[in-house]
C-alpha cells in the first residue's frame, strides 16, 4: 500500500487527508498538537469572546471512522529523502512513499529589535491564550491601580493593518467597552487606547480602496487610533517606537504584521525556499528537487496558476489556498498511482472577508462586488460557522455569539495562567509577559 505522510494538521493538512480517505493509500498525519485549530477565530479567544476549546477539535476524532488514516502525535525534525523516512523527535521514523508538507507558518518580525521578545503573535491557540491572560491582567491592573492607567496598561498597540489586525483592534475596543459597562471595572474608559500601526497608507490592501476606507472610518468611529504609513522601529516592554521618532507607551503589542515559514523547516527538509521564506514548488505543487514531496498552504509559495493575469503570481496565505492546495496535492498522488500525469494547480478565488466588530464586516467577491455593514457581518458569521469543525463547536459558538449580541455581554473573561506572586516568593521568568511562542505547526 502506498504510504502518505502529511506533516501538519492545519487547513491544508486536513484537506489533503480528507481527499485520501477511503483511497488505496495508508495516510499518517503528524503534528505536535493533537488538535486542529480554527485560526480565523483565534482573535476571539485572545479577546475573551470564546473559549479555547470552541476553536479546536481533536484530530483523532475527525478521522476516527477513516480506516486508512491514522494520527501520530510528534514533532518532525527532518526528512531523509534517500531512505524515504520522516524523522520524528523521540520516536521511530515514519516510512513514506509520498510526503505532504503542510507545516504552516509563524509570525514574521522583519528583524525589528524587540518585536519577537515583547510582542504577542496570534497564530496558535497557545498564542491566543497567552494574549487573553495578559490583556485581562492589564484590565485588572488598571482597576487596582488607577494612577497607573495613564502610564500604559490600557494602551494596546496592534501592528498590522490586514484582516487579523483589524479584527483584533475592533475586538479589543469592544472588550474595553464591555469591561466598564458590565464587569464592574472602575477605571476611566477614556484612558484606554487602541492604536493600529501599519507601514502602508491604507488598511486591508487585498481589498478595494472603498472597503479599506469603510474599515478605517468604522475603526475610528469606535475610538481606535490609526497610525498608517508608519513603521515600527523598536519594541520594548514599555513602549513602541515608530519611524517618525514618536513613542507609544504600552505593555501590550499584538503582532499581526505578517507570517513566514520557520527557517528550520527548509533546513530540516533540505528544500529550496523563495525570498519570502516559503518552500518552492513546481506547478503541480511538488517540491522543487524532491519528486516525492509536496508543499501546500502557508508553508509553500503556491502558484496562482491559470486564470491569473500576472505570470508567476503567488497565492496569498489564506485558509482557502491551504484547503484547495491540500486537495490538489492529494489528487496528484492518486494520479501517479493510476499511472496518469500530474496537473498544475489552479487557485479558484472565492472572495475575501474581514470583520471589524459588531454589525460591521466586509465581504469582497471575486468580481469585486462588496457587501459590508450588517449584511457583511452576517455573511462572515455564517461562513465561519460552516467551516468550523465539529457540530458541538458550531452550536456553542452560535449560542455565544447570540448571547453576546442580545445582552451586550462578552465571553469567558478568566485568567488561567500564573497566579499573583507574593513579594517574598520567586517570580517565574517573564511572568505576565509574552514568552517565545510555539513554532506554528512547524516540523
Amino acid at each position: 500500500m502506498h504510504r502518505v505522510v502529511i506533516v501538519g494538521a492545519g487547513f491544508g493538512g486536513l484537506s489533503a487527508a480528507k481527499a485520501l480517505v477511503g483511497k488505496p493509500v495508508d495516510v499518517t498525519i503528524v503534528d505536535q498538537r493533537n488538535f486542529h485549530t480554527f485560526q480565523p477565530m483565534l482573535y476571539e479567544v485572545a479577546t475573551a469572546g470564546l473559549e479555547s476549546g470552541d476553536v479546536a477539535y481533536p484530530i483523532r476524532v475527525i478521522f476516527g471512522k477513516a480506516p486508512n488514516v491514522r494520527f501520530r502525535f510528534a514533532a518532525v525534525r527532518g526528512v531523509d529523502w534517500e531512505r524515504r523516512h520522516v524523522l520524528l523527535e523521540g520516536s521511530d521514523p515514519l516510512a513514506f512513499d509520498s510526503v505532504i508538507v503542510a507545516s504552516g507558518a509563524t509570525a514574521r518580525y522583519f528583524g525589528i529589535p524587540g518585536a519577537s521578545e515583547f510582542s504577542f503573535p496570534l497564530y496558535t491557540l497557545t498564542d491566543a491564550r497567552r494574549l487573553r491572560d495578559h490583556v485581562l491582567r492589564r484590565l485588572e491592573d488598571a482597576d487596582t491601580n488607577p494612577a497607573r492607567a495613564a502610564e500604559g496598561p490600557l494602551n494596546f498597540v496592534v501592528v498590522g493593518g490586514g484582516p487579523t489586525g483589524v479584527e483584533v483592534a475592533g475586538a479589543l475596543a469592544e472588550l474595553l467597552d464591555v469591561a466598564v459597562r458590565h464587569d464592574g471595572f472602575r477605571f476611566d474608559r477614556t484612558t484606554g487606547r487602541i492604536i493600529l500601526v501599519d507601514g502602508l497608507d491604507r488598511l486591508l490592501t487585498p481589498f478595494k480602496p472603498s472597503a479599506a476606507s469603510y474599515a478605517a472610518d468604522t475603526l475610528r468611529g469606535r475610538g481606535i487610533e490609526l497610525r498608517l504609513g508608519r513603521m515600527v522601529k523598536l519594541v520594548t516592554d514599555t513602549c513602541v517606537e515608530l519611524d517618525d521618532g514618536s513613542q507609544i507607551p504600552t505593555e501590550t503589542v499584538v503582532w499581526a504584521g505578517g507570517v513566514t515559514v520557520e527557517k528550520t523547516v527548509a533546513s530540516h527538509l533540505g528544500a529550496a525556499v523563495g525570498p519570502n521564506g516559503r518552500l518552492l514548488v513546481e506547478a503541480d505543487l511538488s517540491l522543487v528537487g524532491h519528486h516525492d514531496g509536496f508543499a501546500i498552504g502557508d508553508a509553500a509559495a503556491v502558484p496562482w496558476g491559470a486564470g491569473s493575469n500576472e505570470p508567476g503570481k503567488i497565492c496569498p496565505q489564506l485558509a482557502q489556498v491551504a484547503i484547495q492546495s491540500g486537495a490538489h496535492a492529494a489528487a496528484q498522488i492518486l494520479s501517479r498511482l493510476d499511472g496518469r500525469s500530474t496537473e498544475p494547480f489552479r487557485y479558484h478565488d472565492k472572495g475575501i472577508m474581514a470583520t471589524i466588530g459588531r454589525r460591521a464586516a466586509i465581504t469582497q467577491f471575486p468580481n469585486g462586488a462588496l457587501v459590508r455593514g450588517t449584511l457583511g457581518w452576517l455573511a462572515w458569521l455564517g461562513l465561519h460557522l460552516v467551516y468550523l469543525i465539529g457540530f458541538r463547536n458550531r452550536i456553542v459558538v452560535l449560542v455565544n455569539w447570540s448571547w453576546r449580541y442580545l445582552s451586550w455581554g462578552s465571553g469567558p473573561r478568566v485568567i488561567v495562567g500564573d497566579t499573583i506572586q507574593l513579594a517574598d516568593e520567586p517570580v517565574p521568568p517573564m511572568a505576565g509577559r509574552p514568552v517565545p511562542s510555539e513554532p506554528g505547526d512547524s516540523p
